[in-house]
């Protein structure tokens, strides 16, 4: 099979097209499925410059986000049969793991407990662009801010993979929203996703503009998806006692968390990764039923994915060159032919 080798940390050019054998099956619980496509997330290029979880296991296949159609089943599968539609987030963390290969490649392998039928008003290559990003999208929005109809929220980056997804759920939850984007075009596509405030951040100061915005309360909740100073000036962007969630590392001053401690802030983590790093089935077990979840509500035309970019496979060396060019909206997918 063709796929796409990182045989070194390094630049985009690292990624070399080879020809490979198809991954065996590793248990009877496995799947081996012929992608259609496979999602390239920002994870995939930080993953390629700098190996963190598996920093000496090269050549690796990256990709952790794909769809297509199950070509071989274990003896033991019980959820899914040949010729399925599947749709998943499953290894592609840097590492040649035989149980976990990644998506960029004609054929993958998983268990079956970790893939979602595919949403059923939706082409097998866009489903492939959504695992990532519904997962982190919901985690950060239902498991971490417990966010309620009626609450207002502030996206920063609203116009990005995760970003246009939270915007769409908060909407599903009945929060009233808020988001930033760097110029007009991204402001029509929130707008159009029913982001009730846009922010141009590199002309407004999204502080002034949120606080103006809840009569200076303070907004609820904040998703980050950002870091670094967006994520610290959010702290005076929240009302007293509400929430950050943020996707990024934040390393905190003493002067940080005393202000975030006097006005009594809930900070959270999310990194969706966490149950596959940590070998956590149960977990995800439970991120697969998000996806199915999530699945219905993309039937019941209440969610959608933006798709800028379906290049073909060999061509991965310009999708993380785009990504890490910055500002493409929504998701950029490689096709399998």
């Amino acid at each position: 099979m063709k796929a796409i080798l990182m045989t070194a940390a390094g630049s985009a050019d690292v990624l070399q097209l080879c020809e490979i054998d198809k991954p065996e099956l590793s248990s009877p619980h496995h799947l081996r499925v012929k992608l259609a496509a496979a999602g390239v997330n920002p994870l995939d290029t930080k993953l390629r410059a700098k190996p963190v979880y598996y920093q000496d296991s090269l050549p690796a296949i990256l990709g952790c986000d794909g769809a297509g159609i199950v070509e071989a089943i274990g003896n033991a599968v019980t959820r899914f049969k040949v010729g399925d539609a599947v749709y998943f987030n499953n290894g592609g963390l840097g590492g040649n793991q035989g149980d976990q290969p990644g998506c960029y490649a004609e054929y993958t392998t998983l268990h079956e407990e970790y893939c979602a039928a595919t949403p059923a008003n939706l082409s097998l290559q866009d489903s492939a662009a959504l695992p990532l990003v519904l997962l982190t999208a919901w985690e950060a929005l239902v498991e971490r801010a417990q966010l309620q109809a009626g609450q207002t929220i502030l996206i920063h980056g609203a116009a990005g993979g995760v970003g246009h997804i939270a915007v769409q759920l908060a909407h599903h939850f009945g929060a009233h929203i808020a988001a930033t984007v760097s110029d007009d075009k991204k402001a029509m596509l929130v707008q159009g996703l029913d982001a009730e405030k846009t922010i141009l951040y590199k002309e407004q100061d999204f502080v002034q503009e949120v606080l103006g915005w809840t009569n200076g309360k303070g907004i609820d909740v904040v998703l980050d998806t950002v870091g670094g100073e967006t994520f610290l000036r959010s702290m005076n962007a929240v009302r007293i006692g509400g929430k950050i969630v943020t996707l990024l590392s934040t390393p905190l001053s003493l002067a940080d968390t005393q202000l975030a401690r006097l006005r009594n802030l809930t900070l959270c983590y999310e990194l969706m990764l966490t149950p596959q790093v940590m070998k956590l089935h149960e977990e995800r077990i439970r991120q697969r039923k998000i996806l199915e979840q999530c699945a219905q509500l993309i039937a019941d035309g209440e969610l959608g994915v933006l798709v800028s970019f379906a290049l073909p496979l060999a061509e991965a060396q310009q999708a993380h060159r785009l990504i890490e060019q910055g500002g493409v909206m929504g998701k950029i997918i490689l096709t399998m032919e």
